[in-house]
């Protein structure tokens, strides 16, 4: 059974899908004003670490992701690249798919976007009107926050701890609000801003009645799974929460999920926009391997923080070269292992058991630090296992599945096209004949010409093998 850490509850609980067998999971996704950065991709990646596995568990999942394309940091980039604000955001959800494809994360089910459901957000806005839940103020509509009993139920704050903090805003805004906790659920149009027509005047929709619509309209009045980054616990999720229950009565979802930060600097300072000190993926990825950042993300624990430093990527490189180094193991010796032996059954069992040890971590609230553990330890087996003398080709297929299965849950594909590529091949015959012959110039010269191309040499008991650097 997989247990989640439910945000709203604060504990560990037993995962129970709505319908059998299938997943409904809204992560909130970007504003669309520039390229992500590497704490944006980290619950992307988590997310799509998340999905993988359920779906590694046999669950359908229904995996809706929203792009914020009308925002008051689109519209302030579109004036300063002088073009329109559905330009902007095309630009960079264009630039999201291409990066986030680059690490391997999966197409949502469904990316809706705000500009499409501006009819949607104006119906539950005027639902919230007659309920008593909102009013309008000028051309802007606010949410009665009091009125909802139970706000802050999701950041465990109370409404006195936050009436606090509410009682030290001032400016024209708060002055035509009914109370200070109100939050905007529309706002007026200002001068020269995208707007659309509404009963209350121009105008275009608050940030958190977006995802409440988006989340409801394509997944339900109650989901299985809302996720999404540790900084959207509030006011975010709390006022996503307040708006979705007041109109529909009904639980929003049943299991609140969030990531940690990453943080960067001697002194872990959150990565953001805000302070300048991210560095976007579009520009990591001309530099690393996209893959070597999609494992450092992907292995690490959801909930807990990723410290990004130069010394934390090339660590990661180094334990996902052991791994590829590994594949190509056991593409080598499937060359020359037997159909199949005596010891099979007990060496397939022994691969059932790691498995299984797998599933026991991961069903901990998708605890992948201690999932690749389990991959690190089925790697040795592994190779422990093709360095025998005599090896199965019944064991080493099963176990090249279950180790490429495993790393797919991470987002981590290796290629075995070229692995036995004719030229190379025919080099390292030629090789192996010059060492015979004590041609050693020769020989040499063949393994640096072969470094040249990223070809790595590896003589072993079994022959010589390579792999590309």
């Amino acid at each position: 059974m997989i247990e989640i850490y439910n945000t709203l509850t604060r504990e560990k609980e037993t995962f129970e899908p709505i319908e059998a067998g299938k997943v409904r999971m809204y992560v909130c996704g970007p504003t669309v004003y520039n390229y992500i950065h590497i704490g944006n991709a980290r619950s992307t990646i988590a997310f799509d670490t998340i999905r993988r596995y359920f779906e590694y568990r046999g669950y359908e999942v229904d995996y809706v992701s929203n792009f914020t394309d009308v925002d008051d940091k689109i519209i302030k980039a579109a004036k300063e690249l002088k073009v329109t604000a559905p330009e902007v955001a095309d630009r960079f959800i264009a630039a999201f798919k291409t990066d986030t494809s680059a690490l391997h994360v999966k197409p949502a089910t469904l990316y809706p976007r705000v500009m499409n459901h501006i009819p949607d957000i104006i119906s539950f806005i005027e639902v919230l009107i007659e309920k008593g839940y909102a009013y309008q103020a000028g051309g802007d509509v606010y949410y009665r926050t009091r009125k909802f009993k139970d706000y802050g139920k999701l950041s465990d704050q109370s409404i006195d701890e936050l009436e606090i903090g509410a009682s030290q805003r001032t400016g024209a805004e708060q002055l035509q609000k009914e109370d200070p906790l109100d939050f905007a659920l529309w706002k007026a149009a200002k001068p020269e801003e995208i707007a659309w027509e509404s009963p209350w005047g121009q105008g275009r929709p608050g940030w958190h009645i977006e995802c409440s619509v988006m989340a409801t309209k394509h997944l339900g009045d109650t989901i299985d799974i809302h996720g999404g980054g540790q900084d959207l616990e509030f006011p975010h999720h709390e006022n996503e929460i307040a708006q979705s229950e007041a109109k529909t009565g009904k639980t929003f979802a049943n299991y609140w999920m969030h990531n940690g930060y990453v943080t960067i600097g001697e002194d872990d300072v959150k990565m953001s926009k805000s302070l300048g000190n991210f560095v976007t993926v579009h520009d990591l990825v001309k530099k690393i391997d996209p893959q070597v950042l999609r494992f450092f993300m992907a292995t690490t624990q959801y909930r807990r923080p990723i410290r990004y430093s130069e010394s934390t990527i090339n660590e990661a490189q180094t334990n996902l070269q052991r791994l590829q180094t590994t594949f190509v193991n056991l593409n080598f010796r499937k060359q020359t292992a037997v159909d199949q032996l005596a010891a099979d059954a007990q060496k397939l069992a022994e691969l059932t058991t790691l498995e299984n040890r797998f599933v026991t971590e991961m069903d901990d609230d998708f605890n992948t630090a201690n999932g690749i553990t389990i991959v690190y330890e089925l790697a040795k087996w592994l190779n422990n296992y093709s360095e025998q003398a005599e090896v199965s080709a019944v064991v080493l297929t099963a176990g090249l599945k279950l180790f490429t299965t495993l790393l797919s849950i991470f987002g981590i594909f290796f290629e075995a096209a070229g692995l036995l590529d004719a030229e190379v091949d025919q080099l390292i015959v030629e090789r192996d004949q010059a060492r015979a012959d004590k041609n050693f110039a020769r020989s040499d010269e063949i393994r640096d010409e072969l470094k040249e191309q990223g070809i790595i040499l590896e003589d072993t008991p079994q022959g010589t093998r390579w792999r590309r650097a």
